[in-house]
Protein backbone atom coordinates (compact mmCIF):
# COMPACT_ATOMS: atom_id res chain seq x y z
CA UNK A 1 0.00 0.00 0.00
CA UNK A 2 1.01 3.46 -0.69
CA UNK A 3 0.43 5.35 2.71
CA UNK A 4 0.24 9.16 2.01
CA UNK A 5 0.59 11.73 5.04
CA UNK A 6 3.64 9.90 6.98
CA UNK A 7 4.43 13.14 8.19
CA UNK A 8 1.44 13.07 10.69
CA UNK A 9 2.80 9.96 12.11
CA UNK A 10 6.47 11.67 12.28
CA UNK A 11 5.00 14.65 13.99
CA UNK A 12 3.24 12.76 16.30
CA UNK A 13 5.92 10.79 17.67
CA UNK A 14 7.88 13.71 17.79
CA UNK A 15 5.39 14.65 20.02
CA UNK A 16 4.79 11.20 22.08
CA UNK A 17 8.04 9.49 22.02
CA UNK A 18 6.63 5.96 22.94
CA UNK A 19 4.58 6.11 19.47
CA UNK A 20 7.51 6.14 16.77
CA UNK A 21 8.72 2.57 17.00
CA UNK A 22 4.89 1.10 16.99
CA UNK A 23 4.45 3.59 14.56
CA UNK A 24 7.36 2.69 12.43
CA UNK A 25 6.26 -1.36 12.73
CA UNK A 26 2.32 -0.57 11.13
CA UNK A 27 3.80 1.85 8.69
CA UNK A 28 6.43 -1.04 7.34
CA UNK A 29 4.02 -3.34 7.59
CA UNK A 30 1.17 -1.62 5.52
CA UNK A 31 3.40 -0.31 3.18
CA UNK A 32 4.81 -3.67 2.05
CA UNK A 33 0.69 -4.78 2.57
CA UNK A 34 -1.53 -5.51 -1.12
CA UNK A 35 -4.39 -5.23 0.97
CA UNK A 36 -7.71 -5.96 -1.66
CA UNK A 37 -10.35 -5.86 0.80
CA UNK A 38 -10.87 -4.87 4.56
CA UNK A 39 -10.74 -9.08 5.52
CA UNK A 40 -7.23 -8.62 3.63
CA UNK A 41 -6.36 -6.00 6.66
CA UNK A 42 -8.66 -8.12 9.11
CA UNK A 43 -6.29 -10.62 8.42
CA UNK A 44 -3.12 -8.70 8.90
CA UNK A 45 -4.79 -6.92 12.33
CA UNK A 46 -7.44 -8.71 13.88
CA UNK A 47 -8.31 -5.83 16.40
CA UNK A 48 -8.55 -3.36 13.46
CA UNK A 49 -11.98 -1.76 13.21
CA UNK A 50 -14.27 -0.68 10.19
CA UNK A 51 -15.77 2.32 9.88
CA UNK A 52 -17.91 4.92 7.30
CA UNK A 53 -16.50 5.65 4.11
CA UNK A 54 -13.55 2.71 3.80
CA UNK A 55 -11.91 4.13 6.99
CA UNK A 56 -9.74 1.92 8.83
CA UNK A 57 -9.24 1.99 12.65
CA UNK A 58 -5.86 0.35 13.96
CA UNK A 59 -5.05 0.17 17.40
CA UNK A 60 -1.38 1.22 18.02
CA UNK A 61 1.11 0.01 20.86
CA UNK A 62 -1.66 -2.16 23.19
CA UNK A 63 -4.46 0.46 22.00
CA UNK A 64 -2.46 3.55 23.61
CA UNK A 65 -2.77 5.15 20.38
CA UNK A 66 -5.00 4.72 17.74
CA UNK A 67 -4.72 5.84 13.72
CA UNK A 68 -7.37 5.75 11.44
CA UNK A 69 -6.61 5.85 7.90
CA UNK A 70 -8.69 5.87 4.80
CA UNK A 71 -8.33 3.18 2.23
CA UNK A 72 -8.88 2.81 -1.03
CA UNK A 73 -8.33 -0.54 -1.99
CA UNK A 74 -8.33 -0.29 -6.15
CA UNK A 75 -5.81 1.91 -6.20
CA UNK A 76 -3.38 0.45 -3.46
CA UNK A 77 -4.10 3.99 -1.64
CA UNK A 78 -4.15 4.89 2.71
CA UNK A 79 -4.60 7.80 3.64
CA UNK A 80 -3.74 9.03 7.50
CA UNK A 81 -6.67 11.06 8.59
CA UNK A 82 -6.18 10.74 12.13
CA UNK A 83 -3.42 9.64 14.55
CA UNK A 84 -3.51 10.46 18.18
CA UNK A 85 -3.68 8.67 21.97
CA UNK A 86 -6.79 6.56 23.08
CA UNK A 87 -8.46 9.73 25.34
CA UNK A 88 -7.36 12.11 21.83
CA UNK A 89 -9.43 9.02 19.98
CA UNK A 90 -12.52 9.30 22.72
CA UNK A 91 -13.14 13.19 22.12
CA UNK A 92 -13.56 13.17 18.10
CA UNK A 93 -16.02 12.01 15.29
CA UNK A 94 -14.10 8.95 14.32
CA UNK A 95 -16.97 8.63 11.31
CA UNK A 96 -16.68 12.27 10.52
CA UNK A 97 -12.53 11.83 9.97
Amino acid sequence: MRIIALRALREFWERHPPAETPLRAWYADASHADWKTPADIKSAHRNASFISGNRVVFNIKGNDYRLIVAVRYAQGLMFIRFVGTHADYDRIDAAGI
